[in-house]
């Protein structure tokens, strides 16, 4: 114990050092300021006492005194700015003590162990971290009042405006840890408010962040010429002191989190170390539930509305998967984390909105094109419908294009939708590769010798009633040759390799991206009724997604994401294949009862090569009839 508690001391020394030195960068900047003024006193103060008269004297006096009433002037304003400007607050679900107070109490014990100050409030967060946040900027809350601190207990007799930093938590972590883990867990982090009691720290702190928001309040753009003239000012002179104190600032939160880590040693160290493997787990299932599952239901409309239960079912089926993962099934057993809460499902339902706010920019509230959706709903509600909503976009496009319903006339609904109308267009002709080398070699169809009346053998094929894009045929060639020569010299493997594929992804995202385009933007939140400023007021919603998930698809897989939607449609309507959800690689198509894991591969070869003839085979071994009309939205 006495090594720790040194250790923490140490730490928390080297923390008070360094805040003492952005202090001091405070102070200098102070200095700078008055420096004209002190100059202007001086030489005032001569004038009057007889020493410093003359002419060149009052010039003087009343040059350095303009001098000094503008860089005063420019001071308080700046003063003003850093010290009014609202610091940057993380997006999160406050928790209210009547909402669980078991958790207030675990959080007030261990601060107790710790001999710290308990948090002033708890707040969730739908990500895999934990951390403390000031909070007592007049903007973060209601006007300046004194309140009790709901974690102080009866020995906080006093009213006072709360000081001590707010318990940020990860919802995924109350769901998949058990009670003791979750304690071990958070030991290092309720710790830090020993050392971010210190007022020097405070202070430091308070400075930094008043800096930071300076800076983002001087970066909007939208004002009139002459405050963005005086913001430019503004903001310059912050990030001079950013730049100044950083290092500083950097090197104190490093002490602030040794001394915190070396005091939590104390408090259940073996615990924590088995914990810290769950919260890689959770980081690692939390990560795949947003992406495979969450993602595709948000690009729907429908927000998943018990995301952290989510966590668990991923991790248990991991669990069941993976032979490493077996052991973590047998902690499920012990009493979970968000049994702490008075009502876990209003919780983790107003953490997964949050979720899809900062991961995906849906909006603040419900509304017919953003309803959440119970996991049990799932397939129906966002599987089924994306299949059927990217296979009627697919139909749309080839339609544009000009390619024809059915290439036997023959077959039974010929202006209906079907698979073979896609695996005829992305089919690569038998004499594609020997065309193109002829069009490589022959001149141009503006030299001499060109044959006027070519046509591109991508398009001559598959589509004998459409008309030409372009009424020169020879213009259509000639661009031909130029994307075919561009291809080889410039290979690239997110780019679909035949000219048919290519202009299909090209015409889809074009597709997708007007229907993004149209569709209405996402309201802005107003003010709330009592006139206060709402949670989404602390931070900036214009900027959502503040976290994207995926980068934007690529038009290869945006390609194959919409054959795989029409071979799922044509297997669900012709060989009564079900949707559903899987856990870890989000939707997929259940024949006969088990997961089609082999069909990815299969549409690649289509997609990339023009090879239909595995997902042909794939087709009639499971009885998929591409031929007969599919349903689509």
């Amino acid at each position: 114990m006495t090594g720790i508690a040194m250790g923490s001391e140490v730490g928390a020394q080297a923390a008070r050092a360094r805040a003492l030195a952005v202090l001091r960068i405070r102070g200098r900047a102070l200095a700078v300021a008055l420096l004209p003024a002190a100059a202007a006193v001086i030489l005032v103060a001569g004038g009057t006492s007889d020493h410093l008269v003359g002419p060149g004297w009052d010039a003087a006096r009343a040059v350095v005194s303009a001098v000094a009433l503008v860089v005063l002037l420019a001071a308080g304003v700046i003063a003003l700015v850093v010290a009014r400007a609202r610091p940057a607050v993380s997006p999160t679900v406050p928790i209210a003590e009547d909402a669980a107070p078991d958790l207030y109490r675990l959080v007030r014990d261990l601060a107790e162990r710790l001999d710290v100050p308990a948090p002033s409030a708890i707040a969730l967060t739908p990500d895999c971290d934990s951390w403390l946040e000031d909070r007592t900027h007049p903007a973060h809350g209601p006007p300046a009042h004194e309140e009790r601190d709901e974690l102080a207990g009866a020995a906080g007799g006093r009213h006072r405006r709360t000081a001590a930093p707010v318990l940020v938590i990860g919802s995924p972590f109350l769901w998949w840890m058990r009670v003791g883990e979750l304690r071990a867990v958070l030991a290092p982090v309720v710790a830090g408010t020993g050392p971010s009691a210190h007022p020097d720290i405070a202070a430091a702190r308070r400075f930094v962040r008043g800096l930071d928001a300076a800076v983002a309040t001087a970066a909007d753009r939208g004002r009139c010429p002459a405050f963005r003239l005086a913001c430019a000012g503004i903001g310059w002179v912050a990030r001079l002191l950013l730049r100044s104190c950083r290092q500083h600032a950097a090197e104190m939160e490093r002490g602030v989190a040794a001394a915190a880590a070396e005091r939590a040693q104390a408090v259940d160290y073996g615990v924590r170390i088995v914990a810290q493997e769950q919260v890689g787990l959770a980081y690692a299932g939390w990560d795949r539930l947003l992406t495979r599952v969450a993602l595709p239901a948000w690009r729907m409309g429908r927000w998943p509305s018990r995301l952290d239960a989510g966590v668990v079912a991923a991790l248990t089926e991991l669990s069941r998967r993976d032979r490493l993962a077996e052991g973590f099934a047998s902690r499920l057993g012990e009493r979970p984390a968000c049994d702490l809460l008075e009502e876990p499902g209003t919780v983790d339902e107003a953490a997964s909105l949050l979720a899809a706010r900062l991961f995906h920019g849906g909006p603040a509230e419900c509304g017919p094109d953003w309803a959440p959706v119970d996991w049990s709903e799932y397939p129906e509600e966002v599987v089924d419908r994306k299949w059927r909503t990217d296979a009627a976009r697919l139909h749309r496009v080839l339609d544009a294009l000009g390619v024809r319903r059915a290439p036997d006339p023959t077959a039974h609904d010929p202006n209906g939708p079907t698979l073979s109308r896609v695996l005829d267009h992305l089919t690569t002709p038998p004499d594609t590769d020997a065309d193109a080398d002829t069009r490589a070699t022959s001149p141009s169809p503006g030299t001499p010798g060109a044959t006027p009346d070519a046509k591109p053998a991508s398009q001559a094929p598959f589509a004998p009633d459409a008309k030409p894009a372009s009424p020169d045929p020879a213009t259509e060639a000639d661009a031909d040759t130029t994307a075919d020569l561009d291809a080889d010299l410039h290979p690239d493997e997110d780019t679909p390799r035949t000219p048919r594929t290519a202009t299909l992804a090209a015409r889809l995202s074009a597709e997708l991206a007007r229907e993004e385009a149209a569709a209405p933007p996402a309201p802005v939140p107003g003010a709330s009724p009592s006139g206060q400023a709402g949670p989404d007021a602390l931070w900036d919603v214009d900027a959502l997604p503040l976290f994207p998930l995926q980068p934007p698809r690529t038009e290869r897989e945006l390609l194959a994401d919409h054959v795989t939607a029409m071979v799922c449609c044509a297997a669900m309507d012709t060989a009564g294949a079900q949707p559903g959800l899987d856990w870890l690689d989000g939707p997929t198509l259940l024949v006969g009862g088990e997961r089609a894991t082999d069909l990815a591969p299969r549409v690649l070869s289509l997609v990339e090569d023009g090879d239909p003839d595995p997902l042909r085979v794939w087709l009639s071994d499971l009885g998929i009839r591409p031929e007969k009309p599919v349903r689509l939205v």
